[in-house]
């Protein structure tokens, strides 16, 4: 799958990220020469309507097997579901089918422009941004190669959720917001990832309201940490402000409603500490923890993977040595799954 799968393609594949995909958007846009309309893709149904026998006629791998997967069903709840059309979306090889299914787009986008139309594709699994030089281009060159390239394979765009946007009204692509501010790129955590974060923190502080310290902060630490590094490398810092006074806020009510008869003062002391210059410090005498802070993460860029390096190819095996010193996978893309 590696070996045919498009350049500039992200989601499922060794030493590849969502940072990956984000510093593509931003080399792609950045520059005031730079396109300036963005087509959203968003497929639909996906691994639903997915043609069980083009997957059969094109992937390459032991035909019998792959057919026995195709057909195999799926349990959910006790209930058996029959797979006639489409691929289980949890399925064990459903990101690798869907990244053979969607390979071969960037190519087939790329054979109808031209370098002044200023097409770039960047691709996450079944999510995709393609830019253009003009709405024009985008509706009548581009959008049309995508319908008949996913035809073929039994797919189609999603006319609601597909559209054409110009570069200063933004987009959002992966849980980040894609903007140019007087011809300056920035690329910032969206409001929608922000809100479901903050509901997740709430709802999780609201399921321990006689919990101890230790585990309230034990249960809330992954989730935020998760969250920040996921964004460490954006336009954050306005957002990591926020987040932590939101989440501030949240804990001092959860406070408060344990102990309704104690002043502010008693709470303070009870349950924040000074740690630095800081003197709201959430913490656990038991274990000796503190919250963690949003802000507590450094901002720093992230280098882009080669497009065309792969880890299965010698050619980049030093490559990817000292890449992998810089950038461990620990925390690369937890935050997709808020």
């Amino acid at each position: 799958m590696e070996e045919i799968a498009d350049k500039n393609s992200y989601g499922f594949r060794a030493k590849r990220s969502c940072a990956d995909a984000r510093e593509q958007c931003f080399n792609v846009l950045a520059r005031k020469d730079r396109a300036k309309y963005i087509l959203e893709g968003d497929i639909k149904s996906y691994f639903d309507k997915i043609s069980q026998s083009w997957i059969e006629k094109n992937i390459v791998m032991d035909k019998q097997i792959l057919h026995k997967w195709l057909k195999a069903g799926f349990m959910e709840k006790g209930e058996f579901h029959p797979t006639n059309e489409g691929v289980p979306q949890v399925g064990i090889i459903s990101p690798s089918i869907l990244n053979a299914t969607l390979s071969g787009l960037e190519d087939t986008i790329k054979s109808v422009s031209n370098r002044k139309d200023k097409v770039n594709v960047v691709v996450y699994a079944d999510d995709f941004v393609v830019t253009g030089n003009s709405r024009e281009i985008l509706e009548t060159k581009i959008k049309p190669a995508i319908e008949k390239f996913l035809c073929e394979r039994g797919l189609e765009l999603s006319q609601e959720k597909t559209k054409i946007t110009h570069i200063e009204e933004g987009f959002d692509f992966l849980g980040f917001n894609v903007k140019k501010y007087k011809d300056k790129l920035l690329i910032k955590p969206s409001k929608k990832s922000i809100t479901t974060f903050l509901k997740k923190v709430r709802t999780t502080i609201k399921s321990l309201p006689t919990a101890r310290t230790d585990i309230l902060i034990g249960q809330l630490n992954p989730i935020i940490r998760g969250w920040t590094h996921y964004y460490k490398a954006a336009v954050s810092g306005g957002a990591f402000n926020y987040v932590d006074h939101r989440i501030f806020q949240a804990i001092w009510q959860w406070c408060v409603r344990r102990h309704p008869n104690k002043n502010k003062k008693w709470i303070y002391h009870r349950y924040f500490q000074r740690s630095g210059h800081k003197t709201w410090n959430f913490f656990s005498l038991k274990n000796n923890t503190e919250l963690f802070k949003a802000t507590s993460v450094k901002i720093e860029r992230h280098i882009k993977i080669i497009s065309s390096a792969s880890p299965y190819n010698p050619e980049y095996r030093e490559y990817f040595i000292k890449r992998d010193k810089r950038y461990p996978e620990k925390f690369m893309d937890m935050a997709l799954n808020f």
